[in-house]
């Protein structure tokens, strides 16, 4: 069989790709996020998490029907070349998308080489290699191994997240009385707490731009797509609505803030058990990240490859594991590299600017393809105030972070 006839294999259901797309948005991140949120907004911290979620919801519906019209590998080039027509640009904006995710796997292995040095005692740059090396055997191996394995942790991060809330339970109660502290007053200070707090929070939120680049792995994809990015806002809005206002009821603000590690705390203060079981899902959680930026990086470049704005063997889809071995064996070699190197933390501060930029093309490109292609058979639809309100915020966020 020619191997560069060969397809991707559309093996995610529904249910896959909803704990795909909840892997790449609750992460690690959340586990730590929770204590400079308190810091940042203290009792407003739950309002600023669901204001964030109303704004990330514009770009996320904006890439949920966007999916439905061109259900392609390396989405957000592909949108930006339907919305700007050029191919240039397109190009530009995949690279981004690209780079975006392997320098975030790379400082997500040096920060679970790190934590896990903790515990192992084996050099640090060895540890990178292997960890590095085994990502690739993994995102390798094949679409429906790869997804299931990071289905798997989610499960165990969303149980993380669920065993702190249930033994929150006693702060949870004291809602009714506490809610007055979790509303804004009238003053400046509570405006900005928010604002800062909204501005921490959105990224919290980012995962759905990862899930659009298996597009062509997704079983019915022109239906489970959108509702599947849609399905992981939701829940992830819910998750953490209720862990910062169980985490603000049950600490002071101030514990909360001064901790590294703020939900092992909650878990700890309100339980009385052993901390080491959410510390460690936290630890699982940064791999797990790691796994799901090298897959979606390696699906940009295919994709870019496939419509010829990248060297055809990018494109080249192994006959057996049924995945993109050349773009996978590419992104990991550099994800290495970058960890091997170190000193991400400017570069990925850098990235982050660079993925709203992303959004913000990503929202206007759906505002004009809207203007010209009002309606799409068999495709979920939005106003096209939502595109609009989606560029605005996108680029405010990047003038707030320039500035």
């Amino acid at each position: 069989m020619d191997s560069s006839k060969t397809s991707l294999n559309r093996v995610i259901s529904l249910p896959l790709l909803v704990l795909y797309g909840l892997g790449t948005t609750i992460g690690a991140g959340i586990y730590a996020l929770v204590g400079e949120l308190a810091g940042k907004s203290g009792y407003l911290a739950p309002l600023a998490f669901l204001v964030a979620s109303l704004l990330a919801a514009l770009t996320a519906l904006s890439f949920a029907e966007l999916s439905g019209r061109y259900p392609r590998a390396a989405g957000a080039a592909l949108y930006t070349q339907q919305g700007f027509g050029s191919r240039h640009l397109a190009l530009l904006v995949g690279l981004a998308v690209a780079l975006a995710g392997i320098v975030s796997s790379a400082a997500l292995i040096n920060a679970f080489v790190l934590q896990t040095g903790l515990f192992v005692g084996l050099n640090p740059m060895l540890m990178t290699v292997l960890v590095a090396g085994s990502l690739f055997l993994i995102a390798a191996w094949g679409i429906a191994e790869s997804v299931r394995l990071a289905a798997f942790i989610t499960l165990l991060e969303i149980g993380g997240l669920l065993a702190v809330i249930a033994v929150s339970g006693d702060a949870l109660r004291q809602f009714p009385e506490q809610f007055p502290k979790l509303l804004p007053g009238a003053s400046w200070y509570d405006v900005n707490a928010i604002f800062a707090g909204v501005l921490l929070g959105f990224y919290a939120f980012i995962g759905f731009e990862d899930m659009v680049d298996v597009a062509e792995e997704v079983k019915d994809v022109k239906r489970n797509l959108p509702l599947a990015i849609i399905l992981t806002l939701l829940v992830t809005t819910v998750l953490y609505c209720l862990i910062m206002s169980a985490a603000v009821m049950a600490l002071p603000l101030d514990r909360l803030a001064e901790s590294k590690a703020p939900l092992a705390l909650v878990f700890s203060s309100q339980s009385g058990l052993d901390p080491l079981p959410i510390s460690l899902i936290g630890i699982v959680a940064i791999i797990n990240g790691a796994l799901i930026q090298i897959i979606m990086a390696s699906r940009v470049l295919y994709g870019l490859a496939c419509r010829a704005q990248l060297p055809a063997v990018l494109a080249t889809v192994n006959p057996r594991t049924r995945t993109p071995v050349f773009a996978t064996s590419l992104v990991s070699a550099i994800v290495l590299t970058f960890a091997l190197l170190g000193g991400l933390a400017s570069l990925a501060e850098a990235t982050s600017i660079i993925m709203l930029s992303v959004f913000a093309l990503v929202n206007l490109a759906l505002f004009r393809i809207k203007g010209r292609e009002p309606n799409a058979f068999g495709v979920l639809l939005f106003p096209r105030w939502v595109p609009a309100l989606g560029f605005v915020f996108s680029t405010g966020f990047v003038m707030a972070r320039l500035f």
